[in-house]
């Protein structure tokens, strides 16, 4: 695809290095994948990885805003949170049904120790990504 341009607000990183030991990596991998999904996908040119809420934010042009946090509350889990006005979650469940565990329409969750579906998440992070230009579609292009 496109060249892609990341801005990342200082703050971001902060936020990554204050999480603990046990989470970091967990983090830092979605945080990845959402970059590199971004590079991938066609339209995104510009990535902008901000904080919404204490919480590290992925935003597009044509985008849903995309966050991902672990807490103190639930530390054997962390997650990748949606705008649960959108239809983003609801059809995460329709296509990709038990492959994730679901926090209403508003997050997927991850266990510590859970084997990530990479290919399927991807798919899912690529849909937030480019929301408004799918969102009329059924499966919003999944």
């Amino acid at each position: 695809m496109g060249k892609l341009t990341l801005k990342t607000d200082p703050r971001v990183n902060e936020v990554f290095a204050n999480y603990p030991d046990f989470v970091r990596d967990k983090m830092q991998f979605l945080r990845a994948l959402v970059i590199e999904t971004a590079e991938e996908t066609e339209g995104v040119n510009v990535l902008e990885e901000t904080l919404k809420w204490g919480e590290p934010s992925f935003i597009t042009k044509n985008g849903s805003t995309l966050r991902m946090d672990w807490k103190e509350n639930t530390p054997d889990q962390y997650a990748l949170y949606f705008q649960c006005t959108s239809r983003l979650v609801d059809t995460f469940m329709l296509v990709f049904d038990h492959k994730f565990q679901y926090e209403g329409k508003r997050a997927i969750v991850f266990k510590l120790n859970q084997k990530i579906s990479v290919l399927e998440l991807k798919e899912c992070i690529k849909a937030a990504l480019i929301y408004h230009n799918v969102k009329e579609q059924l499966t919003l292009g999944i």
